[in-house]
């Protein structure tokens, strides 16, 4: 399998480094890093940032697909250039070619490229599903769940409890229609429904884990380093901060314990995804 990575969506928050820990300016930079999955059935695409629609009329009424609070306070760049559909198509491919999507979690910078994929079938746990067209009381859940990105979704796979150990780790394998070298790994805490997505390769294994972390000091080291910004982000949003954290923990050293066998990133820091883009490693 052939992987390919993506930034589908940039935000550039106010405060620079605060957020990105690199950026000497007003505005830091932060990305949607999606992947795209070669496989012998067709394409696999693990989350799709932002979409065609979140370009062309972000905040129609009465139901936005981005609200106004994200929009400014991630001062999000929407571009058509970057969406998924768009890079796929760059690539050779056709939009069709793409059989399955796997999300980390429905939040609205993981999920607005859905209804450019008619034809795929939409992956993810029970319990992010359920959270995000349940009702939706409070700020967090209003803001990070959009219902407008996701309510012509035909095509859904949910998938409930825990399965065979991975690194220690529960993992949902046997997903209907994949490779068995794709496999979830439930996280939550971000999210009720949160989860990476790992997938064994010719080099080891590859885990993209979503928005288990935001910033690349919070893994392949001993203690967790994170910038101002994205660490209130991160409790601004958790569910669940117990399991958060936990689930943090044990990534962090299952990325020092096992870095020959296992790549990590998550899904904004833009420092991962140059070296990823690049061949480089962490």
């Amino acid at each position: 399998m052939r992987i390919h990575h993506l930034n589908c969506g940039t935000d550039c928050p106010f405060g620079g480094a605060f957020f990105d820990g690199r950026s000497k300016g007003l505005t830091g930079r932060l990305v949607c890093h999606c992947l795209l999955i070669e496989t012998d059935d067709g394409l696999v695409l693990v989350d799709t940032g932002y979409g065609l629609r979140d370009v062309d009329h972000p905040h129609r009424q009465p139901d936005p697909r981005i609200t106004r609070t994200m929009r400014s306070l991630l001062n999000i760049k929407l571009r058509e250039e970057e969406t998924a559909i768009r890079q796929i198509e760059r690539l050779g491919f056709s939009p069709a070619d793409v059989r399955h999507i796997l999300l980390t979690h429905l939040d609205f910078d993981h999920a607005g490229g859905l209804e450019d994929f008619p034809h795929a079938t939409v992956h993810l746990m029970d319990a992010e599903f359920s959270a995000a067209t349940g009702p939706r009381k409070g700020f967090v859940p209003r803001n990070r769940y959009r219902p407008a990105q996701y309510n012509e979704v035909e095509h859904w796979r949910r998938y409930a409890g825990n399965g065979e150990s991975w690194f220690g780790f529960p993992a949902v394998r046997a997903l209907e229609g994949l490779p068995p070298e794709i496999l979830f790994v439930p996280l939550p805490g971000h999210t009720w429904g949160h989860a990476g997505i790992a997938v064994q390769t010719g080099d080891g294994w590859f885990l993209h884990a979503g928005d288990a972390y935001f910033y690349r000091g919070e893994m392949r080291g001993p203690k967790r380093k994170c910038t101002p910004g994205l660490r209130g982000y991160q409790t601004m949003m958790e569910v669940d901060r117990d399991a958060r954290l936990a689930n943090q923990e044990r990534l962090r050293q299952l990325s020092v314990e096992h870095s020959r066998e296992v790549r990590i990133i998550c899904a904004h820091d833009p420092v991962e995804f140059e070296a990823c883009s690049q061949g480089r490693a962490l």
